[in-house]
């Protein structure tokens, strides 16, 4: 057994016997989107500072936190908070909750994220379902042995976000009347935002978000076999020609007044699961 398998072992075993539940669908929210768990009646929640293996979450709005439960009669397992490459995290512990997830038995994987906006035609306050993402970290969680009892050396990438659950994803949207956008999204490490010049490149390749996170996630995701949803809140908009400093409070503030729509897509997708 390696040691990242019987990392994943021990922490699975923690949570099922601290919930009893075995989840068909996991689910990491970002920044400003936590109060989605309100929706799940919930078995157990667990601080991730008593999961053996997990990291700690140092970000502001990350409540840190396993929620395992179910949501329209589907058991559930939700991340109140995830970690980043910025907060001086490796990846193989980035990615950790979701192979847990994966050994609890899940096999969908739901990802969400505040992002910035690139695509002139988004607006702060959009939901866009994920359809692509470009990886501009300059790592990769899967660098190293691969443990072929977790996934295949070399993973097909080309569809890492499910056309079907996409969409399953829009047509909840139209019968709900929710606007609901599709885009591209391009991960960089962070911490700092990026510059004029850096949202030009990141235009000019094709991203329409851009933000800090999801992809190692969906990387790993992809190579432990679920399937894979994924949605983004803009939360600012960050065109090169008309750029203005960010603030977290504004940040956060446009995710949460947008969660509402996030979270009644995201609810009536699971249920139709």
């Amino acid at each position: 057994m390696t040691d990242l398998k019987s990392r994943i072992d021990e922490a699975s075993a923690f949570i099922r016997s601290s919930s009893g539940v075995a989840p068909a669908v996991g689910v990491i929210l970002g920044t400003g989107l936590g109060n989605f768990v309100s929706q799940i009646s919930t078995a157990a929640s667990i601080p991730y500072s008593d999961i053996p293996n997990f990291p700690e979450t140092t970000v502001a709005a990350h409540e840190g936190r396993l929620i395992v439960g179910e949501t329209s009669g589907v058991p559930i397992v939700a991340m109140e908070g995830r970690f980043h490459y910025y907060e001086g995290c490796p990846l193989a512990d980035i990615t950790l909750p979701v192979r847990v997830i994966k050994a609890l038995g899940a096999r969908v994987l739901v990802v969400s994220n505040a992002a910035g906006g690139i695509n002139p035609l988004f607006s702060r306050g959009d939901v866009v379902l994920i359809e692509d993402h470009i990886n501009l970290m300059g790592v990769n969680p899967l660098i190293g042995p691969n443990d072929d009892s977790l996934g295949p050396r070399f993973p097909d990438m080309s569809q890492p976000y499910s056309r079907r659950l996409i969409d399953l994803a829009s047509t909840v949207a139209l019968e709900k009347s929710i606007p609901l956008r599709k885009g591209v999204y391009a991960a960089m490490t962070g911490p700092c935002l990026e510059t004029r010049a850096e949202y030009r490149m990141l235009k000019t390749l094709g991203a329409d978000l851009i933000g800090m996170s999801t992809v190692p996630e969906v990387i790993v995701a992809v190579h432990a076999g679920l399937e894979v949803l994924g949605f983004s809140i803009v939360t600012d908009m960050c065109l090169p020609d008309a750029l203005v400093p960010a603030r977290i409070e504004d940040i956060i503030e446009a995710a949460n007044t947008a969660e509402p729509m996030l979270t009644a897509v995201l609810l009536e997708t699971v249920a139709r699961l």
